[in-house]
């Protein structure tokens, strides 16, 4: 940052924030907000920034024949800050540990990015939270491979897929006809 800002402390009740993406080391992402709160507490720049957010959605898989709801990153690697941008925040937030830089915009200068990208992304982590998404999605007309059950080792098409059940309806060709089959989204896997 080159041109230098002085903002007194009654100035900075009011800074005007703009989100920016921040990009960090992947899987790290919650290791850089925790990291970047604590050293805007330290520094006792909490006026200077907003909400930091790691964008996630809920997604169930099945994991030993049960469901299981984790949380999954849908932009591994970034980190969305809102902050006044002056060379003190930009400072802290360059050199906080696991932070490889800004995303956009010049080398010193990163540009935001819109408040209409950021509530679609927060919408995004809502619906994820209120309606967990299944881990692998199907598609009718994919071809996929039985992997457990009576029908080990034959491929199929896919003909019907019911989320709420975590079931997939596969026609199978057995002795030269096809036959529908029901099976869990455990029993089969993509080719």
């Amino acid at each position: 940052m080159s041109e230098e800002q002085v903002v007194t402390p009654e100035a900075s009740a009011g800074l005007p924030k703009r989100w920016y993406v921040v990009h960090a080391y992947s899987g790290m992402e919650k290791a850089v907000e925790r990291n970047l709160r604590e050293r805007i507490d330290r520094a006792g720049m909490q006026d200077k920034f907003g909400r930091i957010l790691v964008p996630t959605e809920e997604v169930v898989e099945l994991k030993n024949g049960k469901k299981a709801v984790t949380e999954r990153r849908f932009f591994p690697g970034y980190v969305l800050v809102e902050m006044f941008m002056d060379d003190e925040s930009w400072h802290l937030v360059k050199h906080t540990s696991k932070v490889t830089g800004f995303v956009g915009g010049a080398k010193n200068r990163p540009a935001p990015i819109s408040e209409a990208e950021v509530m679609k992304i927060v919408n995004q982590m809502q619906e994820g939270v209120e309606k967990p998404r299944p881990k692998v999605e199907w598609t009718v007309g994919e071809i996929v491979r039985v992997k457990e059950g009576p029908f080990t080792d034959f491929n199929g098409s896919v003909e019907e897929v019911n989320y709420d059940k975590s079931k997939v309806r596969v026609s199978v060709t057995i002795f030269g006809r096809a036959t529908p089959v029901e099976l869990d989204f455990a029993q089969v896997e993509k080719v």
